[in-house]
């Protein structure tokens, strides 16, 4: 059986994801971390689980071969709880949750729960390691101090910077009221004093010719192109251009290989910008990333390729 970590409203990726088991005989159980509460019936002991969802289905651990951490979502609270103790139930929950998913860290993970962790909850541990993976990176400040950051854009950006909140807001598959990136001008720097209620990620702003979702899948890639020239993030010009497949050159695809590996990730939503001078510049990896706009408009099976190297290392494990 695969587990499927995902959330309530998580749909049509998912969908193709159980599809697919179906067509090859493994069984599933979906997972809606939000729903990790009340609504289920968990009991965890030092080297095993079981639990029952709201529609009476049972799962228990030992039956479970591999899992995909498809997305994480905060846990729901019960509308008539009293707000004396959300944070007491939102605690424990969490902590439930944390040993559940720590009791199979053992078998064959999509993507190994603390190594995504700890590359998804650190931006510029990303770009230090795609350095080092000799990717080409912006120059990046992460501050509070608007002195640092003014003298940053002085020195770097040329008049013109991106400024970006260190996790989106919004997580869709098309990028509706997506709200973490600016465009920062000289005459904006009046305003960034209030930096210090809201720290940020600052870039120099680069003159793009178009803006790549690559899916990276143990060792595959699926490249989507979107023209954005001029906006400071695909999302923001998405209703207005269209998905084309791209093709990676060899040295970026051995580069985001070498680095994806380093950081112990089979899969990940790598954001990078072709800019006008000809150069790739890596942005960040999201190891939860939206790819269903390119498998639905470009016709990439990368819920296919998830599943499949899933029952191929649970079947080596079991070996």
């Amino acid at each position: 059986m695969i587990l499927c970590i995902t959330h309530s409203n998580d749909f049509y990726n998912i969908d193709i994801f159980f599809e697919y088991l179906a067509s090859k005989n493994i069984p599933f159980f979906r997972l809606n971390s939000d729903h990790v509460n009340h609504l289920l019936k968990i009991s965890i002991k030092e080297d095993s689980f079981e639990l029952t969802d709201k529609q009476g289905n049972t799962v228990r651990s030992q039956d479970i071969k591999a899992v995909w951490h498809r997305k994480a979502w905060k846990i729901a609270v019960p509308d008539d709880l009293d707000e004396e103790y959300e944070k007491i139930f939102l605690n424990e929950y969490s902590s439930l949750r944390y040993n559940l998913l720590t009791a199979l860290e053992d078998l064959p993970w999509i993507n190994p729960y603390e190594k995504e962790k700890k590359i998804d909850g650190n931006k510029m541990h990303q770009l230090k390691i795609a350095g080092k993976n000799n990717l080409v990176i912006p120059e990046t400040i992460f501050s509070n101090d608007e002195e640092k950051i003014t003298a940053f854009f002085h020195k770097y950006c040329n008049g013109k910077a991106i400024a970006k909140l260190h996790g989106a807001l919004v997580k869709s598959m098309s990028g509706e009221q997506f709200l973490s990136t600016t465009i920062i001008e000289e005459d904006s720097l009046e305003h960034i004093s209030d930096i210090a209620y809201t720290p940020m990620i600052f870039q120099p702003y680069i003159d793009k010719e178009y803006e790549l979702r690559i899916v990276y899948v143990d060792g595959e890639f699926f490249t989507g192109k979107i023209d954005s020239s001029g906006q400071a993030d695909w999302r923001v010009s998405r209703k207005d251009h269209a998905w084309t497949s791209y093709d990676l050159p060899e040295r970026i695809k051995n580069d985001l290989t070498s680095m994806m590996k380093e950081m112990g990730l089979y899969l990940g939503a790598i954001d990078m910008i072709k800019g006008r001078d000809g150069e790739y510049y890596f942005l960040e990896v999201n190891p939860q990333g939206e790819w269903g706009m390119l498998q639905k408009e470009l016709g990439f099976p990368i819920a296919e390729k998830i599943a499949d190297n899933l029952i191929k290392r649970m079947k080596i494990n079991e070996q």
